[in-house]
């Protein structure tokens, strides 16, 4: 069977108002010379998601202001508890995702430029259905993205809490997961702390 391009949506989740970084939001980092969340959107689009939903929170109009989503046509949604962690922004997004049509959606994170295009197609290719649970994995080890049918959209809101996301639903679906390698074509570090900005090209 054959999927179409724009069953699957991707949703970045791009609130965090880097804390650990002494309050810059990650979305504004600078990345290849524009902010970083420009590229992860980038990400989703060029792995194949016809639509992109991008979660903006901490300075969400200077983010809007500085990068280009809107013009891109990615859809922006704005969370305005993304204080209170990333199961909101979780929430937020798969709120709006719900009843557009697509029967899946391909998560990742924003502070994950290690993550390109090719890993992130991998896990999409992943798709069979809206029962579909599937994540990428480095060295057998669950990571993101995370590819959550539509099916589970409710049952992920409904768990996600804090700082934990889908973490909790995913470990009681451990066996339901297809885990898709890609520790040979990307690095899951994460944007974290300053010491981290080095990463970032």
């Amino acid at each position: 069977m054959t999927y179409t391009e724009d069953e699957v949506v991707g949703l970045l989740l791009a609130a965090g108002g880097g804390r650990r970084l002494g309050g810059r939001p990650k979305a504004l980092l600078t990345y290849r010379g524009r902010p970083l969340v420009e590229h992860a959107a980038g990400v989703l689009r060029a792995a194949g998601c016809t639509r992109v939903h991008v979660v903006l929170g901490a300075a969400a109009g200077v983010v809007r202001e500085a990068a280009r989503l809107e013009e891109e046509g990615w859809v922006v949604v704005e969370n305005p508890e993304w204080e209170e962690g990333m199961g909101t922004s979780l929430r937020c997004g798969l709120d709006s995702v719900t009843g557009s049509g697509a029967q899946a959606a391909l998560v990742s994170l924003v502070d994950q430029p290690g993550i390109g295009a090719e890993a992130a197609a991998r896990v999409r290719a992943a798709f069979r259905g809206e029962e579909t649970l599937a994540s990428a994995a480095y060295d057998g080890v669950r990571g993101h993205p995370v590819l959550f049918g539509a099916a589970h959209w409710a049952g992920v809101a409904a768990s996600a809490t804090g700082d934990q996301g889908a973490r909790a639903y995913l470990r009681a679906r451990e066996a339901a997961i297809t885990l898709v390698e890609c520790g040979d074509v990307a690095r899951p570090y994460d944007i974290d702390t300053p010491a981290d900005l080095a990463r970032l090209e």
